[in-house]
């Protein structure tokens, strides 16, 4: 897989069991180009370890006054530094090339698993650790994978050329071979700190990074309460944090990079002296003296890999974990796709709940708790939290449809819809039937203001729909930004349309002009609204009340607030007491005999 060939046709199906598995399971998959790099990185190595041979050679051809070994010393030299000049230059393209391809792996598998699960996704990770995720880690583990194979050329360098010392001089090979594996694993004991205080501070970074993904996404919200300082206070606290454990972590790291330099140096001169004491003997020649010492010298440089690989692995571990975490999570009901791709039509029913839309025609429907009602919503679109029985379209089980078919037969918008940055153009443009032309989309949302002030706000655009849109429409009010998702959803034009709290931030002029145009634009199609809304309720065809867990009243609006307490209560926000009173008022006037209702007025005054 070359650069120019990303994205994958298919990225594989990854072994997420844990960390290190993952990254196997990445090596493993990049073997073409963990052979290339490492034939290239043995040429590099091993033509950077043929120096000193070659000036041990010219230097005993001085030495000797023999111009024809002086003559081919030269040679080898320049073969090893056009052999040198190859190496690294394709060494350096072939890691790369691995590091991105890598990378690229990783962010496809991360986004179509992030497109799998759906907003089920941030419910089970917090949304900052999957930013966390998707662009550092991804980096990191790339970074890993890439140095393997140049690790591995390192080491097979090392150790080939510690067996030609033993070989070419034995005496001074000996102690180059004895100390070489000891600089090698000097600094193990102190990986597992060094680790340690690396995962640690990982920690904290992504912690601060999810701290600063929630204060800029309500940043609106905090300034309008006053509690902007406060979430500033806590970032400044946890980015101080994340800078005490980077500190630590670098410490350590220094530490390892000293010792690096440290030890290599006593070898040097362990080296050099007890060559000179066998030189003055007479036991081995000047030129095998500066052969090894230049060997020595050299072996420090395939010898930082053994640090690097250390660093890669302390860092892309962690890395790895948190993106097998991700990648291991699995839908709550998967789709196995028994049936064909076909879009199946017909009245959308939910067992659990007892929920029933029937096609064709506007149904609302009415929960006391926002949570529930959301939950509801992604469940009839496919996207149960918990497993359950599935919602049925049709008749036809969603969870027996492919899961792009189920997505495009049961389209849900849920109470907090993100706009995308880019022009109004591309905003639109989105996978739809093409019953549903853009304009009236926009119109049906009533979203004239909003393309007046895109216009006003965008210098060059004199048509709306080539004006740009702010990342999730920051520039635009929340009833703005409702309204466009508003307008996308009805280009799709999908069998089944959820929508849920569209209207919660439009003042109610407005409201009632929307809800108007999505029941005209959407006649004869299946659309769900989950709203608390009289000015939405008023127009439903079909209004349902969930309490508990499952429908308890079917009806419409009107018939509702008058028999349904509940209903009522939800609806009119009236207290229980209100709501007594109300159905004294009703019993009144059906003939409550008066002595009666009088004593029940009284018991409610004292009790409130």
């Amino acid at each position: 897989m070359q650069i120019q060939d990303l994205p994958y046709p298919d990225p594989g199906v990854p072994d997420a069991r844990s960390g290190p598995r993952f990254l196997w399971w990445l090596f493993r998959n990049q073997l073409g180009g963990q052979v290339k790099s490492l034939a290239w990185g043995l040429m590099h190595f091993g033509s950077v370890s043929a120096l000193p041979f070659c000036v041990g050679l010219a230097v005993q051809a001085v030495v000797d006054r023999s111009g024809t070994r002086l003559a081919l010393a030269g040679g080898l030299l320049a073969l090893a530094g056009a052999a040198i000049a190859l190496g690294d230059t394709f060494l350096h393209r072939t890691a790369i090339t691995n590091w991105i391809t890598a990378a690229a792996r990783v962010q496809q598998l991360l986004a179509r698993k992030a497109a799998s699960l759906g907003s089920a996704l941030t419910r089970r990770v917090a949304a900052g650790e999957v930013v966390a995720v998707s662009t550092g880690d991804v980096e990191k583990i790339g970074w890993f994978v890439e140095a393997v194979s140049r690790f591995t050329a390192a080491a097979v360098t090392i150790v080939f050329v510690c067996v030609g010392l033993l070989v070419y001089q034995p005496a001074l090979g000996v102690v180059v071979a004895v100390g070489l594996p000891v600089l090698a694993v000097a600094v193990l004991p102190l990986l597992p700190r060094a680790t340690r205080r690396a995962d640690f501070q990982r920690e904290k970074a992504g912690r601060a990074t999810e701290l600063a993904s929630d204060t800029v996404a309500g940043l609106r919200v905090l300034r309008g309460i006053g509690g902007e300082e406060l979430f500033l206070d806590r970032y400044r606290s946890a980015s101080q944090e994340v800078r005490h454990a980077a500190v630590r972590s670098a410490r350590m790291w220094s530490l390892i990079s000293a010792i690096q330099v440290l030890l290599p140096g006593l070898l040097l001169i362990a080296v050099v002296w007890h060559g000179v004491g066998l030189a003055r003997e007479g036991r081995i020649t000047v030129g095998e003296l500066v052969t090894v010492y230049s060997s020595v010298m050299i072996l420090t440089y395939p010898l930082r890999h053994f640090e690097e690989i250390a660093m890669a692995y302390s860092f892309s571990r962690p890395s790895a974990r948190r993106a097998a975490g991700v990648l291991a999570l699995e839908r709550a009901t998967d789709s196995g796709g028994s049936r064909g791709s076909e879009v199946p039509a017909g009245d959308l029913y939910d067992p659990a709940t007892g929920l029933l839309a029937p096609s064709g025609r506007l149904t609302a429907v009415v929960c006391g708790d926002p949570d529930a009602a959301g939950l509801l919503a992604e469940r009839l679109g496919g996207h149960p939290s918990e497993p359950a029985t599935s919602v049925l379209l049709g008749g036809v089980p969603l969870d027996e449809l492919p899961l792009g078919t189920a997505r495009t037969a049961v389209l849900v918008q849920d109470k907090d819809p993100v706009l995308l940055s880019g022009t109004l153009r591309e905003l639109l443009d989105v996978p739809a039937s093409g019953a549903v032309d853009a304009h009236e989309a926009l119109a049906a949302a009533q979203c004239d203001d909003v393309l007046t002030a895109l216009v006003q706000g965008s210098l060059d655009a004199d048509d709306p729909m080539d004006a740009r849109i702010t990342e999730r429409g920051r520039s635009l009010s929340g009833g703005q930004r409702q309204r466009l998702a508003l307008a996308r959803s009805l280009v799709t034009d999908p069998e089944v349309l959820v929508l849920d709290e569209p209207t919660s931030a439009v003042d109610s002029h407005t409201e009632a002009r929307v809800a108007e145009g999505v029941r005209e634009l959407r006649a004869g199609r299946t659309t769900v609204v989950f709203t608390s809304s009289p000015l939405l309720l008023d127009r439903a065809e079909r209004v349902v009340l969930v309490h508990g867990g499952e429908v308890v009243a079917v009806g419409v609006h009107r018939e509702l607030v008058r028999t349904e307490p509940r209903y009522r209560a939800v609806v009119t926000r009236e207290t229980d007491e209100e709501s007594t009173l109300a159905d004294l008022e009703e019993a009144a006037r059906t003939g409550m005999d008066d002595v009666a209702l009088t004593g029940a007025r009284k018991d409610i005054e004292e009790s409130a």
